[in-house]
């Protein structure tokens, strides 16, 4: 039976449809974030050593950014990339100098899983350009963001005063830890999956494949749905205004600890025309600050002034970023408008503007990892 069908002239069918609609909704919208926690185990089983050992190799501002960039894009979490930077620099390993723009490199990375839920739209082109836009319009703002505040890091320091400031408020309180809800709910399952299939390649393969299906299905059954009042929840009430926007991406976040989790379920949402990229941005910059939580709580458990203001260097670095592409919002939405435009014109252009996302990310990968073995 198709639970997305809705049964013609029978209002008692019809309510009873509507119930099995929601449970199946909130069903597949498990796991779709099981899928993304197993996605995320496989990323950090893979390269978490490994980026541990690229972070640690950083010996200058500029080479950083690129490595926290690189680190964050192998293990697809800032927050665990910036919890390795606190602890570094906790054990005197990496100048605070150098640590900063490592977590400004962070939020690049941490952007691919919601531009591969994009993908799932790839097939019908409306969608896909809706939806490829809504993903990479938090990469747009973490690049400009990155690129505008690096040489002024480098030359005047304010994102480290600002840091410094801030530790200071909170110099002396002890180690805290906050509860994820959605680990909670997923992790039991996505424990017992990880520690049965032993491969992170097939484990990465078993999440893509669970992510596709929950999202292909709930796609449907929001179009089964009538959408005019989906839009009215989401478009009217959780996404009224910019500040509706951005407190339900930073409480959201800062509550399930996976800026990943939350931005990615937002992207079916846009490709369904439910929401909007302008609707949807203030949501990313809301995330990109719930997500710095996790760390800043780690450096408190470290004892180590230094380590706090990394945690809060990720914290300024959101807020100027904010302050400074917020008012020129229209920048990374026109940016990513125009790309999901390409990405969506043919199969040729689709082909071309993915190969080339993954390109940038996958390729300085390889070289760094080549070189790192020598081989």
């Amino acid at each position: 039976m198709d639970v997305t069908a809705v049964p013609p002239g029978q209002p008692g069918r019809g309510r009873l449809f509507t119930v099995a609609q929601v449970v199946y909704f909130l069903v597949l919208l498990y796991l779709f974030f099981f899928s993304i926690d197993l996605m995320s185990a496989a990323f950090k089983a893979a390269g978490r050593g490994f980026a541990e050992h690229l972070i640690g190799t950083a010996a200058d501002p500029l080479a950083g950014l690129i490595i926290g960039f690189l680190a964050t894009s192998l293990i697809q979490s800032s927050s665990t990339t910036t919890t390795i930077v606190v602890g570094l620099v906790a054990a005197g390993s990496l100048p605070i100098p150098v640590a900063i723009p490592i977590v400004m490199g962070a939020n690049i990375g941490t952007t691919v899983t919601n531009t591969i839920v994009s993908f799932g739209h790839v097939t019908r082109p409306a969608e896909f350009e809706r939806a490829f836009a809504a993903s990479t319009v938090h990469d747009f703002f973490n690049v400009l963001a990155a690129l505008t505040l690096l040489p002024v890091e480098i030359a005047f320091h304010p994102i480290q005063r600002m840091a410094t400031g801030m530790e200071g408020l909170f110099e002396g309180v002890g180690g805290m830890k906050l509860a994820s809800p959605l680990k909670i709910i997923v992790e039991p399952l996505a424990e017992v999956v990880t520690t049965r299939v032993t491969s992170d390649f097939l484990l990465l393969i078993i999440a893509l494949g669970v992510l596709f299906f929950a999202l292909s299905q709930m796609v449907r059954v929001m179009r089964g749905m009538v959408l005019d009042r989906l839009e009215a929840l989401f478009s009217r009430v959780l996404f009224r205004n910019d500040a509706a926007s951005f407190s339900l991406g930073m409480v959201t976040t800062a509550t399930v600890q996976s800026s990943s989790a939350t931005t990615s379920l937002i992207v079916p949402l846009v490709g369904t025309g439910i929401l909007t990229v302008p609707k949807i941005y203030p949501y990313t910059l809301g995330a990109n600050v719930g997500t710095t939580v996790t760390a800043i709580l780690a450096s408190f458990a470290t004892g180590s002034p230094a380590a706090v203001i990394v945690a809060f260097a990720h914290l300024a670095f959101n807020i100027l970023g904010i302050l400074i592409f917020y008012p020129l919002g229209r920048i990374p939405i026109w940016l990513a408008t125009k790309l999901g435009a390409v990405a969506a014109r043919s199969k040729r252009s689709s082909a071309a503007v993915v190969g080339t996302y993954v390109a940038l990310h996958v390729i300085p990968i390889l070289y760094v990892v080549r070189s790192a073995t020598g081989r």
